[in-house]
């Protein structure tokens, strides 16, 4: 993939295509990508490539786009979190592509997408996304989104990474330095970015800062998919520097809010 910081800090979500299919080329790469994705939960997601001309589909936010990859897991704990961090790995390998991507949870007409990619009962269908080649000019309604949600800005580590308690700011060496900015570019819907870590004993515990307004039987809890995207990257990172992370879901009982929710702990070695 290449260098991961730099694939994270380029790759923009795009909503602009250029008209056209991806290439032969590029779709057996992504077909044969999409076979080798997991995630620390062992929990299946589904990748279906969907042709939006044969399937009518499209989304109001969109232009341009020929080719959408929806994905579908089992409706059962951890899910949304195993979605966000599965679709994640997809969405990046695409961009070293030159492929862009959006994640669109909720602006198409849900009901089509889930027939045209045989959404089945007990499954959910949390999000899909464009494949496509990105326009050579974004559109008015693409920039005035991008601007709207600050799409460009993260919050100061100070306020997502803690030491030993909650909002106790953390103080990162080089290396876990640059592995939680790749958690702080992670992309999270409306940009709200809903993970905190707290670091504790050599641990980092990824917990989900809830807003209300996210949580729906069609997608699960779409902030709790933020945090496998942030999980996703933290684990990738580690990875790509020879280090093993060992992922855990034993909560470590630290006091948090109540509006917080423990998530997962990685152990990093």
């Amino acid at each position: 993939m290449g260098n991961l910081m730099d694939t994270i800090k380029g790759r923009k979500s795009v909503r602009s295509y250029d008209g056209t299919q991806i290439s032969d080329e590029h779709r057996k790469d992504i077909e044969d990508y999409i076979g080798t994705v997991s995630n620390p939960f062992g929990i299946p997601v589904e990748f279906v490539l969907l042709d939006a001309k044969e399937h009518g589909l499209s989304s109001p936010v969109l232009t341009g786009e020929q080719l959408y990859v929806a994905g579908k897991v089992e409706k059962k704990p951890y899910a949304d979190v195993a979605f966000g961090y599965s679709f994640e790995e997809l969405v990046l390998h695409a961009w070293t592509l030159g492929i862009g991507t959006v994640w669109i949870g909720g602006t198409m007409k849900r009901e089509l997408f889930e027939k045209a990619a045989g959404l089945k009962e007990g499954q959910m269908m949390p999000c899909v996304s464009p494949l496509g080649y990105p326009a050579a000019k974004r559109s008015l309604k693409e920039a005035m989104m991008r601007k709207g949600i600050g799409a460009d800005s993260r919050m100061p580590g100070e306020k997502l990474f803690f030491d030993g308690t909650w909002g106790q700011p953390y103080s990162a060496d080089a290396e876990t330095a640059e592995l939680l900015e790749m958690v702080r570019w992670a992309p999270s819907a409306v940009n709200k970015q809903p993970w905190r870590i707290i670091v504790r004993d050599g641990m980092f515990h990824f917990y989900e800062k809830k807003d209300r307004g996210y949580v729906n039987d069609a997608t699960g809890d779409l902030q709790k998919i933020d945090v496998g995207i942030a999980l996703c990257h933290f684990v990738m990172g580690a990875n790509e520097r020879g280090l093993s992370a060992e992922v855990s879901v034993s909560d470590p009982g630290i006091e948090i809010p109540e509006d917080a929710e423990y998530i997962a702990s990685v152990k990093i070695a």
